[in-house]
């Protein structure tokens, strides 16, 4: 196992009717700003509850954030923030919502271009505090220092992290997620899996108990993931898929273990540039990084085809195909695709994604740092090899 330092003081606070508990985790006299994408809380009641809940405060709002939320359209809240004086953020919505309102929370604390929080040109020494609730669990930011903000212009979707940005509570009421459709249900529970399996299925270093931690996450996917597919309102199987979207990326499971994050990588440029869905552009690459790396990974495609997917191995010349196989199968059950061809992209769309990725520098991917770019260029032909 790897020396490691593990830190993450948010506060999470799970269950039916948490939203009315926010008076008591805002510091008082607090001017709010409740950010929120396209106004689905307005129709569900979350917005009614979450107003209800801050009666007392000082509450601006900002509306309109975008799945993979827009730069263009984030530093348009920075403004706000400045002009009014804000002094808390509460993000209501799912990771795309949060990703943004953390980038705005940091921009109104720097001097200069906000962008330079993307490109490295700006030290992010403060941010504003920030709370969330969590209505669609997927990304797992409601409980991290991570973020993913999108600009158009550039073709460009860019991570930060930084601890700053740590949301000081979060709120998941499983219920404030049933009226989600099947669509996003299947991408949440995607993601999720995908978040497990890059910090998982990389190389033994001899760390049993985040590997457990990492199975008992994905062996909980696999039972309740279909689960909450098929029945939209079935409270206690979203609940539990709620909670590991949460704990899949919260830092646990990857303290001291190595990860790769390359299907990440790849992914945010497909959306970038053809605006596919987050969750369906992983699913169609990281099988193709399975079979990439499958000759470096055998003990632990060996682990997840014995304690996951719990297949009694007779011939372990085919793990990594059989892996592929059943994480594609699991994928599937879903409603979520796992070929390029689902969306009709062929080699052209392919070699759109790879000059992307070629004005990036020097590319060193994966958990050796030893993916670059004609690595890239590889896994892509396998992804589109694998369309049949």
């Amino acid at each position: 196992m790897f020396a490691f330092n593990f830190y993450n003081p948010t506060k999470l606070i799970f269950g039916k009717g948490k939203i009315s508990s926010l008076s008591i985790n805002i510091p008082k006299d607090s001017k709010v700003l409740v950010t929120y994408g396209g106004g689905s809380i307005k129709s569900n009641g979350v917005y009614d509850e979450v107003k209800a809940a801050l009666a007392d405060f000082n509450v601006v709002e900002f509306g309109g954030i975008e799945p993979n939320p827009e730069y263009t359209t984030l530093v348009k809240a920075i403004e706000i923030v400045k002009e009014e004086g804000v002094d808390f953020i509460l993000a209501v919505g799912g990771g795309s919502v949060i990703d943004g309102s953390k980038f705005i929370a940091a921009g109104a604390c720097i001097d200069g271009d906000p962008w330079g929080i993307m490109n490295g040109t700006a030290k992010i020494n403060n941010a504003i505090k920030l709370g969330t609730i969590l209505t669609l669990p997927a990304t797992g930011s409601e409980t991290n220092c991570g973020s993913v903000i999108s600009r158009r212009e550039f073709n460009a979707k860019f991570p930060f992290m930084n601890p700053h940005v740590f949301p000081k509570f979060s709120i998941l009421d499983p219920e404030k997620s049933l009226s989600l459709t099947s669509h996003l249900v299947g991408n949440g529970v995607v993601d999720a899996f995908v978040h497990v399996l890059e910090q998982y299925v990389t190389y033994d270093v001899n760390a049993p108990l985040q590997d457990s931690f990492s199975e008992g996450i994905l062996r909980t996917l696999l039972e309740q993931g279909p689960k909450t597919f098929n029945d939209l309102k079935d409270y206690d199987s979203r609940a539990n898929v709620m909670l590991c979207a949460t704990m899949a990326l919260n830092g646990l499971i990857g303290s001291g273990v190595p990860q790769d994050w390359t299907t990440h990588y790849i992914g945010h440029v497909i959306t970038a540039l053809f605006g596919l869905d987050h969750a369906r552009s992983l699913a169609i690459i990281l099988p193709a990084v399975m079979q990439y790396q499958g000759d470096n990974r055998k003990d632990k495609m060996q682990k997840l085809l014995k304690n996951v997917f719990q297949v009694e191995l007779e011939d372990e010349n085919n793990l990594t195909a059989m892996a592929i196989d059943l994480t594609k199968q699991f994928f599937e059950s879903v409603g979520v695709p796992t070929s390029f061809s689902a969306y009709n992209f062929g080699q052209k769309e392919v070699d759109k994604i790879l000059d992307n990725i070629s004005t990036f520098g020097d590319v060193k991917w994966g958990e050796k740092g030893d993916v670059d770019l004609e690595g890239v260029k590889k896994i892509l032909d396998i992804a589109i090899a694998a369309n049949g």
